[in-house]
């Protein structure tokens, strides 16, 4: 598997709201509701990742109505969450064994 840089809390929130179609505003919403809003996005900070996720083409806008213009994920983007997720489970498995005493 071809390896990526860690993606920031911001943008692995991100990138799982828009598994769905969401607006800017939605993502804030579910971002603090799945962190017990422990993580909080700002307007500024969820645009300008939007304008780098879309650049990189892991969402892409979603026909929008004339209202708020929508996002979803990509499969580009699905491998990024994947990776991430991969990477996060080794970690957390390493931390576990180690501070729990099972260094086999």
């Amino acid at each position: 598997m071809t390896q990526h840089p860690p993606l920031t809390e911001g943008v692995y929130y991100i990138l799982l709201a828009l598994y769905e179609p969401r607006h800017g505003y939605g993502i804030i919403q579910l971002t603090e509701q799945l962190t017990e809003s422990r993580v909080k996005l700002g307007a500024g900070t969820i645009y300008g990742a939007i304008k780098t996720l879309l650049d990189k083409g892991w969402i892409r806008s979603v026909d929008d109505d004339g209202r708020k213009k929508e996002y979803m994920i990509t499969s580009l983007g699905k491998e990024m969450i994947e990776y991430e997720i991969s990477r996060l489970k080794e970690l957390y498995d390493n931390g576990i064994r180690i501070t729990r005493g099972d260094n086999h």
